[in-house]
């Protein structure tokens, strides 16, 4: 294991040596990221009450060393800064006192700076002309070094030293500990009195603080918070509430003290109390928008509007589920968001805030969030993210938490290799009424087989031969048995799961779902699967937009985007029918009325901000638009636009380094790439043309073109299936 840690080290200092003089605070990594999601994730409440989270939540190491040597070709002012106590030794020599300016004489030198803090995370920011603190830092919880006899600092070490965390904390007084989101004021469109009350409309789901202006009189107030009108005049219904009191002389203004999710606000004054008026200060990440998309469906670009702000709202100091409940860090549902976020943010950060999160310490005692399949989607995200961003650093220091994960998973096993929910496991899918997780669910072990690909991946990558041939055998041996013991021919499906040895009779779409894209299908497989199980009415249908992601992901994958798009224009056109300014956690047309707001047996437990709900962002820019990466980081790509029953599209999808812009319609295409080396692939009923480039024919009406960075290409065609 030693060894990929040094070679983990050794890439990440190469990868680094180019970097500008940009100090930046700097963290042992995976701390900071769990200090800030453990204050996130508890200040949820729920009708007052303090509500954390059901797993388990670890803390950051209290006591740190970082270190880096350099080499100086004339002496140096160094000027430090640290969240805790510390001291500082220059080549193993401790300076006196704590010292805010050092000066390093030339010639070669190693400093290590030592950092204790309890309550925050322990970094420190470094400047000079040349030493800044940056990801070249090498950090530990543990130095395992000692000082013998006459005073010499031991030369040998069994320390584990990583690359230093950072973010975007790039100047001294910007504290880490002390990051806030950014705050918009926003005025309400309609507020409506009655007696001593007043009922305040945002006019859209929105996020933040309440200000309550020109208060006046002693005593208390309660502002019902609601999605909806109904639930922010329930006061025994609504989810979330504050309790005031007050004493003002009708000048100034009172802020809540917790941010929330509302469209409503009902706010309701004791005797002898007043509010001259309500704003709100709209709490947020500034992260750009970079992907964009429009189409001659008005109804279409409306729902890409509204999925846009869905994310924006659950993009918080991580990627959370929903803005009213939980406010916290699902693994199933970040990994959507991180698929949303490549064509719309480009995010990296945030996405490996969220994965750092969620993953916490070792040792490992339950699944992420105690959810199995959970634990899986974790170990795809990663991969996901180096195949998107192409950062081989991030994933070759997670590698070793990767490892003992998926051993922990191994261990969980049963008699026969397959994964059963034991005491403690939650096998969640979906919320789907009747659907059973009892026994083998063959869903769980297609995302365990996934796992164990991606980790063979990994590894390669990671430089770990070994655990390369070991996770791809494991995968081989598990996709074989996932096949003879769960595809039923007379079916043409893998069959829900197998209880006490016996498997079941009935089928479900999930595993069968997967499988379309994950690749597992003969071409006769997957057509059967496609009429059998996706297009089959009798099949249990699918009620939230997370596991519609996923279906109508596959039927994408099938060619089936004209079927999509009006499954897309029915399932998210129905909730914009209703009123929706954010799409909702579950969506069933055949509730009605208030009926669309229950769940989990409360009359308003309902997210009506969820971010699972906003994967149309993915669907049309991988599967409409059809650009994705082809090798990391989008050196390679393919674009392969399918209009779907649209007369013309265009958006940009953003890569490193800038966006590829793409216009198509039945007899036009127009595509320029920022970067990397695109393939752009699309049928022809006639021979099509362009006058910059080369069209070269793939026979059966397919042709390609290569697209090089920086050039714009323009493409006479006639469309055809």
């Amino acid at each position: 294991m030693k060894k990929y840690f040094l070679f983990a080290v050794l890439t990440l200092f190469v990868a680094h040596a180019m970097y500008a003089q940009q100090a930046t605070w700097i963290w042992y990594p995976g701390d900071y990221e769990i200090w800030l999601s453990n204050k996130m994730q508890n200040r949820r409440t729920e009708k007052g009450a303090f509500f954390p989270p059901f797993w388990r939540m670890d803390a950051h190491y209290v006591l740190m060393d970082f270190h880096k040597e350099f080499n100086l070709t004339e002496p140096e002012e160094m000027h430090i800064y640290a969240e805790g106590n510390y001291n500082v030794k220059l080549d193993s020599k401790m300076l006196p006192g704590t010292p805010a300016i050092v000066t390093i004489p030339a010639g070669k030198h190693k400093i290590n700076i030592k950092v204790h803090n309890q309550d925050k995370v322990p970094a420190i920011y470094v400047k000079g002309r040349t030493i800044v603190s940056d990801a070249s830092w090498l950090v530990t919880y543990e130095d395992k070094e000692w000082i013998d006899e006459t005073g010499k600092v031991s030369d040998q070490s069994g320390t584990t030293w990583l690359t230093a965390g950072s973010w975007n904390f790039n100047d001294p007084q910007t504290l880490p500990s002390e990051f806030r989101l950014s705050l918009a004021s926003a005025e309400p469109v309609a507020v409506e009195r009655k007696g001593n009350s007043l009922l305040v409309d945002f006019g859209k789901e929105t996020f933040g603080y309440l200000s309550l202006r020109g208060v006046r009189g002693k005593g208390p107030i309660t502002i019902y918070y609601g999605e909806s009108k109904e639930e922010a005049l329930s006061p025994e219904g609504c989810e979330t509430l504050d309790k005031l009191e007050v004493e003002g002389n009708g000048k100034g203004a009172i802020m809540t003290n917790l941010s929330k999710a509302f469209r409503y606000v009902n706010i309701e004054m004791g005797p002898g109390v007043g509010v001259d008026s309500v704003s709100m200060f709209y709490e947020y990440l500034p992260v750009k928008q970079r992907g964009s998309f429009k189409c001659s469906d008005e109804q279409v670009n409306r729902i890409y509007e509204v999925s846009k702000y869905t994310l924006q709202l659950n993009t918080r100091e991580f990627f959370i589920d929903g803005i009213k409940r939980d406010r916290w860090i699902w693994s199933g549902d970040a990994y959507q968001s991180y698929l949303m976020n490549y064509y719309l943010f480009f995010d990296e950060a945030s996405v490996r805030r969220t994965l750092l999160s969620l993953r916490g310490k070792d040792p490992v005692s339950s699944h992420i969030n105690t959810i199995m399949d959970y634990t899986f989607y974790w170990f795809l995200g990663i991969y996901d993210y180096y195949t998107y961003t192409g950062d081989k650093a991030f994933l070759t220091q997670l590698y070793p938490r990767m490892q003992s994960l998926m051993e922990y998973c191994l261990g969980r096993r049963n008699k026969d290799g397959l994964m059963e929910g034991l005491s403690g496991d939650w096998v969640f899918i979906d919320w789907a009424e009747g659907l059973s997780k009892k026994g083998e669910v063959s869903f769980e072990q297609m995302l365990l087989c996934r796992s164990l690909e991606t980790m063979a991946l990994c590894a390669g990558i990671a430089n770990d031969e070994t655990g390369a041939a070991k996770y791809q055998q494991l995968g081989a041996d598990l996709r074989k048995k996932l096949f003879s013991i769960y595809w039923n021919d007379a079916k043409q499906a893998l069959v829900h799961s197998r209880v006490n040895g016996i498997p079941a009779d009935h089928v479900t779409r999930y595993a069968n779902m997967f499988g379309i894209f994950f690749n597992y299908f003969t071409p006769q497989q997957a057509e059967g699967v496609k009429t059998h199980v996706l297009l089959n009415k009798e099949v249990p249908k699918i009620t939230t937009p997370y596991m519609r992601f996923y279906e109508l992901e596959a039927l994408c994958a099938m060619g089936e985007q004209s079927y999509v798009l009006k499954e897309m224009k029915d399932y998210w056109g129905g909730m914009l029918s209703l009123g929706a300014t954010s799409f909702w956690e579950e969506y069933n047309p055949a509730k009605k009325g208030v009926e669309h707001y229950a769940m989990y047996g409360r009359p308003f437990g309902k997210s009506l901000c969820h971010a699972w709900g906003a994967s149309p962002l993915y669907l049309l820019g991988r599967y409409y638009l059809g650009v994705q990466p082809t090798s990391p980081g989008y050196k390679t790509y393919s674009i392969t636009p399918v209009l779907g029953g649209l007369q013309w599209m265009e958006g940009d999808v953003p890569v490193p380094g800038g966006a590829v812009k793409m216009y198509c319609s039945a007899t036009k295409l127009q595509v320029k790439g920022a970067a990397g080396v695109g393939t752009l692939r699309f049928n022809s009923a006639s021979r099509p043309t362009c006058k910059t480039a080369a069209i070269q024919s793939l026979g059966s009406n397919r042709y390609e073109l290569t697209v090089q960075p920086g050039v714009e290409y323009e493409v006479a065609y006639k469309a055809s299936k």
